[in-house]
């Protein structure tokens, strides 16, 4: 499950691509088909492209028995047919990359570089540093920076249920480049922007997530819990991150456009850090608060609420 739950956060006019489809189905490989991943490979089956889920040895065989199972607010309930295997064996048009942080580096063994072909990668992961290794894996002009906003969880192999009445993704980069990967999901329901400016699509993202992570985790509360029972901290926090944020390039950071988002919330939402907590599974702590700290110290930005609370939770998990 992704937490990024709200739509743009800066007044930037990014573009919107426009719902041409694509009128020869595409060969797409999904690594990591959970919450995020198997939201999406569901979509692009039914919308009639060849899909290749990349998972462990009982994923795969589930997803190879009995497809995948979507329950979704925006688009309904419905059975997708996949492939599954443990690895990458032939070439494909697009890789979207879904695994969690903490399982980065062992999910791209199943990826091998010349297995791809000239098929473009799109990370879908929160944070902002794994950009680097996957440009050193796969090079440079072949990674797509992106960032999705979506909420979607996996309660079991193949079973995804879709809470949020969007799917939204971001691609970073020349617009002529990127537009056909952008046509691929928009032909499968997703709405699709392209920024220039890959700075821009990873800290707007960021600036929300990590306040929305750190203390949803660190209080074991719901979002409505923090912004009524911890609202000087939230605001606190995301003062900081957005100061993080404009001095990494993102100018149009808007820390009140982002506390009236969290208003907006349903009061039950959790972030999926707060979700791995609670289910004993390791925390994305170092890809987003980790992350965070990293990029203050380089830029000279004090961020006192954010150091303790990433403290705090390097301590008790």
């Amino acid at each position: 499950m992704t937490d990024d739950l709200t739509d743009d956060l800066t007044d930037d006019p990014t573009d919107i691509l426009s719902d041409d489809r694509p009128t020869t189905p595409r060969t797409i490989a999904v690594l990591g088909p959970g919450g995020v991943g198997g939201l999406l490979a569901a979509l692009l089956s039914r919308a009639g492209h060849r899909v290749v889920c990349l998972a462990g040895d009982a994923t795969a065989e589930a997803l190879r028995a009995g497809g995948i199972t979507v329950r979704s607010a925006q688009f309904g309930a419905f059975d997708a047919r996949v492939e599954a295997d443990t690895a990458l064996r032939g070439p494909v048009d697009l890789c979207l990359v879904a695994v969690k942080h903490t399982a980065l580096e062992a999910a791209l063994d199943r990826v091998p570089a010349e297995a791809l072909g000239e098929g473009l990668v799109v990370p879908l992961l929160n944070g902002v540093e794994h950009l680097a290794p996957l440009r050193e894996r796969f090079g440079a002009g072949r990674v797509v920076p992106a960032a999705i906003r979506v909420e979607s969880t996996r309660t079991a192999p193949g079973v995804i249920e879709h809470g949020s009445p969007f799917t939204e993704v971001d691609l970073a980069g020349p617009a002529d480049r990127l537009a056909p990967p952008a046509a691929l999901l928009t032909s499968a329901g997703v709405r699709v922007r392209v920024d220039a400016d890959e700075d821009a699509v990873l800290w707007t993202k960021l600036a929300f997530l990590a306040p929305f992570a750190l203390l949803t985790t660190r209080h074991r509360l719901p979002i409505g819990g923090i912004r009524t029972e911890r609202r000087a901290e939230l605001a606190a926090l995301v003062a900081e991150t957005t100061a993080v944020g404009r001095a990494c390039g993102t100018a149009d950071l808007d820390a009140d456009l982002i506390l009236a988002r969290y208003d907006a919330f349903p009061p039950e939402a959790k972030s999926s850090m707060l979700r791995d907590a609670e289910a004993g599974r390791p925390l994305e702590l170092e890809a987003i608060g980790g992350a965070l700290l990293r990029a203050a110290e380089r830029h000279g930005v004090p961020v006192p609420v954010a150091t303790r609370l990433v403290a705090e939770l390097s301590a008790i998990r």
